[in-house]
């Protein structure tokens, strides 16, 4: 598995296609520029995050400390999401639903990170 620890592929980003293809993996994504000076957030998140403020990408990350997963899109990150939450956010966000409803629905008590 390209995920566990001994994998020369589990450093960097993995990138899956719409369709569900393996695109690239050990990718370098850009980190956020609204969080540069911000210690609240791991190269990991504010990669993400990065890569949702230039993109239109729906970026999932998965803490390696705990495990948690995390969902960005369009600048905004929801942390902490179980598996239907995360489904759920995926499917809409993909089906063309608004974003941040989207992010919401999935995840009502997180706040998007910002600066």
């Amino acid at each position: 598995s390209i995920f566990h620890t001994s994998s020369p592929l589990h450093d960097g980003a993995v990138i899956i296609t719409r369709e569900g293809s393996l695109a690239a993996a050990r990718c370098i994504l850009p980190l956020s520029a609204s969080l540069l000076g911000s210690f609240s957030l791991g190269t990991r998140h504010r990669s993400a995050l990065g890569l949702s403020e230039e993109t239109d990408a729906v970026v999932v990350v998965v803490s390696e400390e705990r495990g948690q997963v995390s969902l960005a899109h369009q600048g905004a990150l929801r942390r902490d999401l179980q598996e239907h939450e995360l489904r759920g956010a995926i499917s809409t966000i993909l089906q063309g639903t608004d974003t941040t409803d989207a992010l919401a629905e999935a995840h009502p008590e997180a706040q998007p990170a910002r600066g």
